[in-house]
This record gives C-alpha cells, sequence and structure tokens, in this order.
C-alpha cells in the first residue's frame, strides 16, 4: 500500500473526513486533498504527528500496509484486546488494528482549567457578599463602628475584581481554544463519562446539603438568637458560595464532555467570523441580543428607580424565556428561512 491508500484507510476506520484530519493537524482541507492524490506530500512533522494520532509506525505509514503492520508492538499484542501503551485495538484475527482516538490537542487540561476558572470566579464574587455580611452596620463583628460599610464595599469590590480576574481569562482562552482547535476527536469513553456523572451527582448532593445548612443557620439565628442579620447571612452566603462552586464546576467539567456540541460551536464560531453563517442563525442571535438588551434596560432601570429592588431582576429570566421560544420558532422555520 501507498502513503495514499494508508491515509485514506485510516481516515475510513475512524469515520474522518478530509477537513476534520486537516483541522486536527492544522492544515487546510487541500492539503490532505493533494496528499490523497500524490500531488504532494506532507513535510516529516506532519507524518509524525499521523503516526501519533492512529497509532501506527512511520515504517507502515509511509512504506508499509497500515492495515497489517508489521512493528513488533502490534504483532505481539493479545488478540481481542487493547494494547495501553499504543491505544490500539487488535481484532479477534490478530490483523487488523484500529487506533483509539487520542487527546492531541489538549483538550481534556483545557476543559478542567476552564471548569476550575469559571467555578472559582462565580464563587468568590458569591463569598465576597457574604463576607460583607459580617460588617453588616447592625451586627457587625466590630460592634458599632464608622468602618462597617466602607469594609462591606471594600469586600464586595475585592470579589468582584477576583471574580472578574477569573472569568475573563477563563473566557478568553477557552475562544481562543476553540480558535486553534475547531475539531477535536472525541477521544472520551464511557467510563470517562460515568466518572464524571459520579462526580456532578456527589457535588450536586453536597451543595444541596450546604444551600440546607446554611438555611438552617439563618432561620436558627432569627427565631432562637433574634439576629436577623450580620454572620448568619455571612455563613449562608459562605456555604452558598461553596455549593455553587460544585454546581458549576462539576457540572462544565461533565457538560464539556460532549465532543460534539464543542465541535458545533467550533464550527459556528469560525462562520460568523468568516461571515458564512445561515440566516437564521443570524437572525436568532441578532433577536436575542435584542431581547436581552431590552430585559437588561428595563432591569437596570427598575433598579436605579427603586420600583421594587426586589423584582429588578425579573427582566432577564423573562428574556431568557423569550430568547428559548425565538430560537425553537426559528428553528422550526430554518428551512424556509435558509433558502
Amino acid at each position: 500500500m501507498t502513503f495514499r491508500t494508508n491515509l485514506q484507510y485510516l481516515r475510513s476506520r475512524r469515520n474522518m473526513t478530509q477537513e476534520q484530519l486537516a483541522m486536527l493537524l492544522g492544515v487546510s482541507r487541500q492539503a490532505i486533498s493533494k496528499w490523497e492524490s500524490e500531488k504532494a506530500y506532507p513535510e516529516m512533522d506532519k507524518l509524525l504527528t499521523i503516526c501519533d494520532l492512529f497509532g501506527c509506525t512511520l515504517d507502515d505509514l509511509v512504506l508499509g500496509d497500515v492495515a497489517h503492520p508489521t512493528s513488533p508492538e502490534s504483532a505481539a499484542a493479545p488478540v481481542g484486546v487493547v494494547d495501553v501503551a499504543t491505544a490500539t485495538v487488535v481484532s479477534d484475527a490478530g490483523t487488523d488494528a484500529v487506533s483509539l482516538p487520542k487527546d492531541l490537542t489538549g483538550y481534556d487540561e483545557h476543559r478542567r482549567r476552564f471548569a476550575l476558572l469559571i467555578a472559582s470566579g462565580v464563587a468568590a464574587i458569591i463569598a465576597s457578599v457574604g463576607v460583607a455580611g459580617l460588617f453588616d452596620p447592625e451586627h457587625s463583628i466590630l460592634g458599632p463602628s464608622p468602618l462597617n460599610d466602607f469594609l462591606a464595599f471594600a469586600c464586595i469590590c475585592v470579589g468582584v475584581i477576583v471574580g472578574l480576574a477569573l472569568l475573563i481569562p477563563a473566557a478568553v482562552s477557552h475562544e481562543a481554544f476553540k480558535r486553534r482547535h475547531p475539531y477535536v476527536e472525541d477521544f472520551y469513553t464511557e467510563d470517562d463519562r460515568g466518572h464524571e456523572s459520579r462526580l456532578l451527582a456527589a457535588g450536586v448532593v453536597a451543595g444541596v446539603a450546604e444551600i440546607l445548612v446554611g438555611i438552617a443557620i439563618v432561620v436558627y439565628a432569627g427565631d432562637v438568637l433574634g439576629i436577623d442579620a450580620g454572620w448568619p447571612n455571612a455563613i449562608m452566603l459562605l456555604l452558598d458560595a461553596v455549593a455553587v462552586f460544585g454546581f458549576v464546576y462539576f457540572g462544565l467539567r461533565r457538560g464539556l464532555l460532549n465532543i460534539d456540541a464543542y465541535n458545533e460551536d467550533a464550527e459556528t464560531e469560525r462562520r460568523k467570523r468568516e461571515g458564512t453563517l445561515p440566516f437564521s442563525a443570524r437572525l436568532a442571535g441578532a433577536v436575542s441580543g435584542i431581547i436581552m438588551l431590552v430585559a437588561t434596560i428595563i432591569g437596570l432601570t427598575l433598579l436605579f428607580l427603586g420600583v421594587d429592588d426586589h423584582l429588578f431582576w425579573i427582566p432577564w429570566p423573562i428574556g431568557g424565556l423569550l430568547c428559548a421560544i425565538v430560537g425553537i420558532v426559528i428553528g422550526l422555520l430554518k428551512d424556509r428561512l435558509d433558502r
């Protein structure tokens, strides 16, 4: 077999298109087409990356037959099992090797870091409000002091700054990662997904318990101790911050295992940059943006006018619901709109 037929064979075994392989190797689809039509030949670094991607040797890829590898490692592998060292599945016949997908892009490390930064940023903002509660004028840990209002404000400011310092870089790095790697091959196993699901379930149970403990502390302090502000609220918010951290962290870790959704989202971003996004998608984005802008204006107006300090947040969930309805309606009309 030639390099061309070897490469075509490896792609077909993974159900991988030329475009997907090109994105994994960081080349154009035309380059893959030229390789497979023998109009050009990849450089050595690309050959080595292909070997790493498909779990084959350079000799088999260039000079041999990847369907019947001659490497001692593949020949010695037990029949019908996975060779962990080479990530290769050997068929019952012992002659047909299929490489398992690998994390060549560093997606798993990025997934964990992104989830940690987002969860920490959100938790930091909530925790800062809790710490600020320790300086409530009526039940401050300092007692009556002119510093209470300043310290409460300072705690919130620090928490917001720390939260944004975590959230913004996380979002920027995620967008940059999607631009560098618009396609990631799904290398996660069912065991991986099961493990993350168990972690998420444990995080949700622990978070709910922490929230209930916080509520119990507030109720006890109010009904028994006669304290309706200050440290009880601070403890409840700090417990809430820990609970939210668990919800967000384990939820993102589990959600980002959906490689198909990641690839679809990255493809949408790429098409946005190139201006090739379908009309229905552009319309949905524009309408949703206008809805949330109006919701924000209404919410901030209610807040600053003091119409009702407890209801100023209502426009946002209503806006989110309207965006969901718009998405459903446009999705149903997608074929007509994109004609």
